[in-house]
């Protein structure tokens, strides 16, 4: 059974910081890739960021780029989202989610005010 759990969400002011985990747990297949997703209310979902294991390359979305910071743990277990300068129209539910998108955590809440 394939879990993700993301944590580390909070509310913070503008300019501020957060660092989102998301622990990972059972096998799944899918872990060439690894993302985060953020769905701000009344908007649609959005991709943030993603990495890729082989390589350890990230992409990141043209509104968090030199901003956010995606990587993962050498176990591979855990997935982190290091959210720095942060704004207010970063205020929205953040997820992680496997490569192929079949599998999602529940979400964190970041709200920047």
């Amino acid at each position: 059974h394939v879990q993700l759990v993301e944590s580390g969400g909070g509310s913070v002011q503008a300019g501020g910081s957060l660092r989102l985990s998301c622990g990972t747990s059972g096998r799944f297949y899918s872990s060439y890739c690894m993302g985060w997703f953020r769905q701000a209310p009344g908007k649609e979902r959005e991709g943030v960021a993603a990495i890729y294991n082989a390589n350890g390359i990230a992409n990141y979305a043209d509104s968090v780029k030199g901003r956010f910071t995606i990587s993962r743990d050498g176990a591979g277990s855990t997935l982190y989202l290091q959210t720095d300068s942060l704004k207010t129209e970063d205020t929205a539910v953040y997820y992680c989610v496997t490569g192929d998108g079949n599998y999602w955590g529940q979400g964190t809440q970041v709200t920047v005010s």
